[in-house]
């Protein structure tokens, strides 16, 4: 059997990872301890995040007519793909989370929603909280003002609701006088 045919199903498997992908990143793992490289791992893992190394020609390959092939110039030294499917910004918010306890992970550069970012651009965009949070944010905000309202009109009717009573009975004795006198 042929190299090419051996290095074949690789090419697809990482093409098939990087396919409908919403980020693609690109970190050096060097010197990282096992313990770290499993903490790693396992926390990607629990935030929905594919974490895998390839070698640099195979990536290479992968990328080709798609998205990814802005990422070949960062394709030097070992490399890992981190790859999500579904948070754009999720795997740059974990790997700078997690570069703070293992200084030695380095992002390289990363494709999110298409646009090429390099490792300064990606730490920028790991301060963007993730969907769930923003539309939690969204609705929160929007549910204030709507809360506040209907408070302040249950204070009036309570408060007003009273007056309001009493300020119509005697409107009604008016009103009833009134076609009696005639």
């Amino acid at each position: 059997m042929a190299k090419v045919e051996l290095k074949q199903p690789i090419v697809q498997e990482i093409a098939e990872v990087i396919k409908d992908a919403q980020s693609v990143l690109l970190v050096d793992h060097r010197g990282l301890t096992v313990a770290q490289d499993t903490a790693l791992r396992k926390a990607l893992r629990e935030a929905g995040i594919t974490y895998k190394v390839y070698k640099n020609t195979m990536m290479h390959f992968a990328f080709k007519d798609t998205d990814c092939k802005q990422l070949d110039q960062y394709l030097e030294g070992p490399s890992a793909l981190v790859v999500s499917k579904t948070d754009a910004t999720a795997p740059a918010r974990e790997i700078v989370k997690f570069a703070k306890t293992a200084p030695k992970l380095e992002l390289k550069a990363g494709i999110v929603e298409g646009q090429l970012y390099d490792a300064k651009a990606l730490e920028g965009v790991a301060q963007v909280p993730s969907r769930d949070e923003l539309l939690s944010r969204l609705l929160g905000s929007m549910q204030s003002p709507i809360t506040n309202f209907a408070r302040v009109i249950k204070q009036i009717a309570e408060k007003g609701g009273g007056d309001a009573a009493a300020a119509a009975a005697p409107a009604e004795e008016a009103a009833a006088e009134a076609p009696a006198a005639e």
